[in-house]
């Protein structure tokens, strides 16, 4: 298949780029910081979300969904990367919807999907304990009790955690932290007794949280997918999530190069546009032809979840570990190129940089998956 967007695909980019630049700018971002927002989002832009149709992307049309692929989805995350804006597009209509398609009953999908797409339930993945990425390290006990399970544990880096209706917890059933056999997924009411959740401030500005579980009591009805194994859903999982951060850091990273050009033409130094200076021309060359590269790659990525969504590890693993160099290589330019100014808080470059940080540590970085591909076999 080429490496480009069909018709539709460039349709909905251009009407995601228009909604998000006018409701959900960087300048929103930093309001929410600035006043220090209880949710970290805003919620009348979700249900802006909800109208558009952007809820419903990888929800089948049975459900009240568009049904449509991991590229619409990847286009709209691409978008929210450009604005850095803040949403549980990510935790819910993404990584949610493919727990409860691939592995949810028909009673889980009647209950929870129409809820999503219109907007009115939040869900969150709460997968990491450590200070890296690792889910097969999961150590977060569920013990068999009664005709269901007690779980005890910690999760940490919960994206939106602090915000969601559900939670999709990845626990040990069987085995030792390090093995994959043994793990399954539960979903979890934040609410239910035994259950402590702390709004973490992570430096982007966006959601995250940590959870505590201490004797949490679910019945069997919340198991998604098999007891002990689990592994394999929620790697399908994280795969999408993987390639959806990636899409987001390639929006952000081309931005922020977008702003620098912009700001390169403009700034004048010994009375001609800095820009001019060759040194600088090759930098901007350089990080084109790396943005460009990373596109390729990231969009194959989410191609290949379209076509063979089982085979998809080795690529969404080459993405989302190009991404992250990528991105941070722009970030990291655009904030040197601008100068002293793109050091200051009231200048929006440093935001891009701040979120792309923590966007390559999400689901993994670049040297997680570098290790992760070569374990998969190479792509």
């Amino acid at each position: 298949m080429p490496l480009l967007l069909n018709d539709e695909q460039t349709m909905l980019r251009d009407t995601a780029r228009g909604f998000l630049a006018e409701n959900g700018p960087v300048a929103q971002l930093r309001a929410l910081r600035d006043r220090r927002d209880a949710d970290g989002f805003s919620r009348e832009l979700w249900k802006g979300f909800a109208e558009m149709g952007f809820t419903g992307i990888l929800t089948p049309e049975a459900h009240g969904g568009l049904g449509l692929g991991h590229v619409e989805a990847g286009v709209v995350m691409e978008e929210i990367g450009r604005n850095l804006t803040p949403s549980p597009f990510l935790s819910t209509a993404l990584l949610a919807v493919t727990a409860l398609v691939r592995g949810g009953s028909e009673a889980h999908k009647a209950e929870h999907l129409p809820a999503i797409v219109a907007g009115e339930r939040l869900f969150a993945l709460a997968v990491d304990e450590h200070a890296k990425h690792g889910p097969a390290k999961t150590e977060l006990r569920a013990e068999r009790s009664g005709n269901g399970f007690r779980l005890n544990g910690t999760k940490t880096f919960v994206v939106d955690g602090h915000v969601a209706d559900r939670l999709i917890v990845a626990a040990r059933t069987a085995g030792a932290p390090g093995e994959i056999d043994g793990l399954t997924l539960f979903l979890v009411d934040p609410k239910a007794a035994g259950v402590a959740t702390e709004r973490t401030q992570m430096v982007d500005s966006h959601n995250a949280a940590r959870l505590a579980f201490a004797d949490v009591e679910v019945d069997a009805d919340a198991v998604l997918g098999e007891v002990d194994g689990g592994w394999g859903l929620l790697e399908s999982v994280l795969n999408v999530g993987r390639a959806a951060v990636a899409a987001e850091m390639t929006g952000a990273g081309e931005e922020a190069f977008g702003r620098t050009l912009s700001y390169l033409k403009e700034r004048k130094q010994f009375s001609k546009a800095v820009g001019e200076f060759q040194a600088l021309q090759h930098r901007c060359a350089h990080l084109y032809t790396e943005l460009e590269i990373t596109r390729s790659a990231v969009l194959k990525a989410l191609q290949t979840l379209d076509e063979q969504f089982d085979a998809a590890a080795p690529i969404v693993a080459v993405a989302k570990a190009r991404a992250g160099t990528t991105a941070t290589l722009a970030a990291q330019e655009a904030v040197q190129m601008h100068g002293g100014v793109g050091m200051t808080d009231e200048f929006d470059i440093g935001f891009f940089m701040k979120r792309v940080r923590v966007a390559q540590e999400l689901f993994g970085d670049d040297a997680f998956h570098a290790d992760r591909l070569a374990k998969l076999g190479g792509y």
